[in-house]
């Protein structure tokens, strides 16, 4: 039986490297974007994924955009909450605004991306929620208050979960990337991106789907007993 997977911020990334990962495995797979309406029909050109349009941060959105996704697709079995932004700025000089909008999509964004598809998880017996977190909610980051916040937040939402939904056959579990090639990684300034490679061990930046690979094992029928983990993809440059 195919199993129904959802991707948060699964157009482009990392999010699209989970969502072709999991289309592979065999899983009917829907992508969530937030804006890039371009990004999003190039990707279902290439993949045939379905992809809608919300924003995690508006639970109503959310609820809404779910619902439609279970109408079209199939009950969600398998939740990825991988939609994520940065607004970096040190401490001293961070914004209300800045901490208020990365809270809201990273953190409360995945409280609205579990919360609509856990009552069916719990009535099949049968989920798996899994949070992409970051090296840096593990070891903090220089003007990353706020995100690094909400990442270490996530690691805590997966604990609790994994705690809940044991007993309905549900598993909560994370992956804390470390530095991935992302576009975003890529568009750095090419010094910046040699000094990240210097701190990494490995020697290299990781690659999208090596964290896909991560959520492919962690969504598997047969990954039951894992549950309220960490996995950390981070080449070696910080162990917890």
């Amino acid at each position: 039986m195919a199993r129904t997977a959802l991707v948060t911020g699964g157009t482009r990334g990392i999010g699209a490297a989970i969502a072709k990962q999991l289309k592979a495995d065999g899983c009917d797979v829907a992508a969530t974007y937030a804006g890039n309406d371009e990004a999003a029909k190039a990707f279902t050109d290439e993949t045939g994924i379905k992809t809608y349009k919300w924003n995690v941060a508006d639970y109503d959105e959310s609820a809404a955009g779910i619902a439609q996704v279970e109408k079209d697709v199939g009950p969600i079995d398998i939740v990825v909450a991988n939609a994520g932004i940065t607004r970096d700025a040190p401490f001293h000089k961070m914004t209300p605004d800045q901490w208020r909008e990365v809270i809201d999509t990273n953190l409360t964004g995945v409280f609205n991306t579990i919360h609509p598809v856990w009552p069916g998880m719990r009535e099949r017996k049968f989920g798996r929620v899994i949070v992409i977190s970051s090296i840096n909610g593990q070891k903090g980051q220089f003007a990353q208050v706020n995100y690094a916040a909400t990442k270490a937040g996530d690691l805590g939402i997966i604990k609790s979960l994994a705690q809940e939904g044991a007993r309905a056959g549900i598993t909560a579990n994370a992956v804390c990337p470390g530095y991935i090639a992302t576009e975003m990684v890529m568009a750095v300034p090419e010094k910046v991106r040699e000094s990240i490679i210097g701190q990494i061990p490995a020697g290299r930046l990781g690659e999208p789907e090596e964290i896909a690979r991560c959520v492919s094992f962690l969504a598997a029928d047969g990954s039951g007993f894992i549950n309220g983990s960490t996995i950390s993809a981070n080449g070696a440059q910080f162990f917890v």
